[in-house]
């Protein structure tokens, strides 16, 4: 069955950092883009970043440009996003995926908390 893993979240202060990770199993990893999402209260998901196959990065969402960064490492079929400056409206549930795969919208994880609050 396809998973992902979410976490990595908790709680941080704003201006502080965290690093997320997503690992996917019951797919060939190495073989799909992987997004990072997150959803806050009363809001639709949103997607974050995207990594290619071969690391090539895709868009960030504006609001997180210059603070966050995507990696992968396929070996240990992982993603992750480190967040830096992270601010009150970085607060959200974050999650990952594969956007191109059909089976993408069934198989969401519980998803990582973030919470930036002082």
């Amino acid at each position: 069955q396809v998973q992902f893993v979410e976490s990595g979240g908790g709680l941080v202060q704003p201006g502080g950092s965290l690093r997320l990770s997503c690992v996917g199993s019951g797919f060939t990893f190495n073989n799909y883009v992987i997004s990072w999402y997150r959803q806050a209260p009363g809001r639709e998901r949103e997607l974050v970043a995207s990594i290619g196959v071969v690391g090539e990065t895709g868009n960030f969402a504006d609001a997180v440009v210059g603070r966050f960064t995507i990696s992968r490492d396929n070996a240990k079929n992982t993603v992750y996003l480190q967040m830096t400056d992270l601010k009150p409206d970085d607060t959200a549930v974050y999650y990952c995926n594969a956007p191109a795969a059909t089976w993408g919208p069934l198989n969401w994880g519980q998803g990582t908390q973030v919470t930036v609050s002082s």
